[in-house]
């Protein structure tokens, strides 16, 4: 491996090992702060982690995360903050069980249907703040907080009974799904049942890799992200690339809750999963918007998520897991500028090197010219 290469690898795995280690030290103290044996709860959540059951729900949890996560490192390529991705998916995960209950096709088309439903239903959402960016040049993170706010009324609208809410006892809900909606998963035995849209997060990650690496587009994105102006002079449209990043990103979004409901829960009730979205920011962040970084990510947030609940068994609070999750995003900003600093001071120090050592073999060859030319002079 090339010495440049090595040390991208450093910085891309330095980041992320130095925020969870600060985070995992600031939450030792957190422990003993409050007389707590800092130790025992990690020992604790690693020990629920063998247990095949729970490997099960982490494996379901993370396809979600990741999903939400790929939503927000879309934007994150193109210097945009989708921080609506949690309304896009909830409001995407209604219409899909909306249209799971109401129309009954083959599986063959059924599936298909819902997941182009949810797709459409977040890149719309999220499209409308594309829309404002580039016609009025608002900012997405303002039009996209409120776009989640009016996602929840839409949702408590489309709940009424007189539109297409179910009551069932006291929790709302779209009413059940036609079965050919329901997407059969793996059984693993007493473990319970793995998703089976799982594979459609594998998918989507394979996916994003290939456009961002492998097509124009993914070029453009890039280079609209780093240098709106630099893609302008290069012939891409700046406007236009803002408003497919927001329709790609949001149309990912939308198919964040599709493994809970095609897989589990079959509606969309009261109990339906919630702040996915906003946990895929810190995902993405802690991944560097990398398919295989935001993976990992995505397993770690999951297992902190399922393993928790055992510490409340055993005398800890199982928010410990929580603070760890705040700490962690916090970490991921500090220490991927410090070592965004560390990797341009070394980068700085290796130009000048090879400036200066360009300018010692410049002096010598000239040296040797003037010599050359002196001997021809005298003969």
């Amino acid at each position: 491996m090339k010495k440049f290469d090595k040390e991208r690898l450093l910085l891309a795995v330095a980041g992320p090992v130095i925020a969870l280690v600060v985070a995992v030290a600031l939450t030792s103290v957190v422990l003993i702060a409050s007389g707590k044996n800092p130790i025992e709860p990690y020992t604790l959540m690693f020990e629920q982690a063998g247990y095949s059951d729970i490997q099960v729900l982490i494996i379901n949890q993370a396809s979600m995360y990741y999903i939400a996560a790929l939503a927000v490192a879309i934007g994150f390529r193109m210097n945009l903050f989708n921080i609506g991705v949690d309304g896009q998916y909830q409001l995407a995960a209604m219409m899909a069980a909306v249209v799971g209950a109401h129309v009954a096709l083959p599986a063959v088309l059924q599936v298909p249907l819902l997941i182009l439903t949810a797709a459409c239903t977040g890149a719309f959402w999220s499209g409308i703040a594309g829309v404002l960016k580039v016609t009025r040049g608002v900012s997405e993170v303002v039009a996209t907080i409120m776009l989640n706010a009016i996602a929840t009324s839409v949702i408590a609208y489309l709940w009424l009974p007189s539109v297409f809410g179910v009551k069932v006892g006291n929790n709302n809900t779209t009413g059940e799904m036609d079965k050919s909606g329901w997407v059969p998963g793996f059984n693993m035995g007493d473990a319970g049942e793995i998703y089976g849209l799982v594979v459609l997060a594998v998918l989507l990650g394979i996916g994003y890799w290939v456009v961002l690496n492998r097509t124009r587009f993914g070029f453009d994105l890039r280079a609209s992200g780093a240098s709106e102006t630099a893609a302008a002079a290069s012939g891409v449209n700046p406007k236009r690339m803002v408003l497919t990043a927001m329709l790609v990103s949001g149309g990912l979004a939308g198919l964040a809750g599709l493994p809970i409901l095609l897989g589990d829960s079959h509606t969309y009730s009261l109990n339906f999963p919630t702040g996915i979205g906003f946990l895929g920011i810190g995902i993405a962040l802690l991944g560097r918007n990398s398919p295989t970084g935001i993976a990992f990510a995505a397993l770690l947030w999951a297992w902190l998520d399922k393993a928790s609940p055992e510490l409340d068994y055993n005398g800890y609070d199982k928010e410990i897991a929580v603070i760890m999750q705040g700490l962690i995003v916090l970490s991921v900003v500090v220490s991927y500028e410090a070592v965004r600093e560390w990797g341009l001071r070394r980068q700085q120090r290796r130009v000048g090197a090879e400036l200066a050592a360009g300018h010692v073999l410049g002096a010598s060859t000239g040296t040797t010219d003037n010599n050359t030319s002196k001997e021809v002079a005298g003969r």
